[in-house]
């Protein structure tokens, strides 16, 4: 359909100059002015669909932002005419000042509306004018969690339903981690580099850059919550400091250390748990052991048994923003729980072997009659 638009509109332009023939050609005596126009026609119609094919990557908001600040500029340039009316300049300057403040005020209305487009949204009378799709949620992604590779293997569940917004400043950041002397902070950065294009190259995953940034703002985690602030958007971290300066401002943070913690296995007081110890703890005969997730055993009474795989009692859980640490013993306590439990799996064990007694009849406890 669009298509067959641009042909009629290109067919209409030669016929408008077919039939005009260019008044202003008949000055030079040019044989067949009509074709002459109708070629003019064609050339100002291709010049018009050229613009049109450079506009597509361009949305409909970006566009509707330039043609409302050219207005809105032209409309200051206006008004400034009409003060500069009232001064007795020469026809000619005012003339002249007149083409140069609608060159200046369009171009600074156009250049201030497009900028700020994101920060308000164009209205008319019962109908709203906003991008496709502007209901869904808008997650920022911060430097720490990009380089903590996991929002990948998070993304593909399909648990988080909205947008990435990679903003440019976090990607500068990135690419300064990446160029860094420091061998580590060069390794991290470059990390979070490929994680970047593996999210990228994941066609179920929307990842959009943008260009917004704030210069009065010194640093990247300012930057960002006032970013979250302007668009309504979550600030996807793991940065501890981030997370609470975010939540004081009153913008949503969505930590992926809090995730981890969420879906930790619960374990209550009084459990038994199988730990194998790997280290010594800070406080006398304590050892150290890890679950499959990462958290911490602390277990009393173990300090000489590392190396060793034990049942514990947990005594407590504490949950921290770092993580969650257990508490356990071994003990004579664990011990003898520990023997209860097997001697009675095996006495249920034996029960099944164990051959039912028969009773004596009357014939054999009598005798032979």
């Amino acid at each position: 359909m669009i298509l067959l638009i641009r042909v009629l509109f290109i067919l209409l332009c030669s016929v408008f100059g077919y039939i005009t023939e260019m008044s202003w050609l008949q000055l030079f005596h040019l044989p067949h002015a009509p074709w002459l126009g109708a070629g003019i026609g064609f050339l100002i119609g291709t010049l018009v669909l050229s613009l049109d094919i450079f506009f597509k990557q361009y949305t409909v908001r970006n566009i509707l932002a330039v043609l409302i600040g050219f207005a809105l500029g032209l409309l200051i340039h206006r008004l400034f005419m009409t003060v500069i009316s009232y001064a007795n300049f020469h026809s000619d300057s005012v003339r002249h000042l007149g083409i140069a403040s609608a060159i200046i005020f369009a171009y600074l209305g156009a250049i201030t509306i497009l900028r700020g487009q994101d920060e308000f949204t164009l209205m008319i009378p019962f109908v709203t004018l906003d991008t496709k799709g502007s209901s869904e949620e808008l997650i920022l992604l911060d430097t720490s969690v990009i380089i903590d590779g996991r929002i990948h293997d998070i993304s593909k569940t399909h648990f988080l339903s909205g947008k990435f917004i990679l903003p440019r400043f976090v990607l500068k950041e990135l690419q300064l981690i990446a160029d860094s002397s420091d061998p580590l902070k060069r390794n991290r950065g470059r990390r979070g580099l490929d994680v970047l294009n593996r999210i990228k190259s994941n066609p179920d995953i929307q990842v959009k850059i943008n260009e917004m940034d704030f210069p009065e703002f010194s640093t990247v985690d300012a930057k960002l919550v006032k970013m979250a602030q302007v668009l309504n958007a979550k600030v996807f971290t793991n940065d501890f400091n981030l997370n609470k300066v975010a939540e004081l401002q009153g913008v949503k943070v969505l930590n992926i250390n809090e995730l981890a913690n969420a879906l930790k296995p619960i374990v209550m007081p009084g459990e038994l748990m199988q730990v194998k110890i790997l280290k010594e703890g800070k406080e006398h005969d304590q050892g150290v052991a890890y679950l499959d997730d990462g958290t911490m055993v602390v277990v009393d009474n173990a300090r000489r048994r590392i190396g060793q795989t034990l049942n514990v009692t947990i005594t407590s859980v504490l949950q921290t923003q770092a993580g969650r640490m257990i508490f356990a013993k071994h003990g004579e306590d664990s011990e003898r729980q520990e023997r209860n439990v097997e001697r009675g799996a095996d006495s249920r064990g034996m029960d099944r072997f164990r051959p039912t007694e028969k009773r004596p009849t009357q014939q054999s406890a009598g005798g032979p009659r």
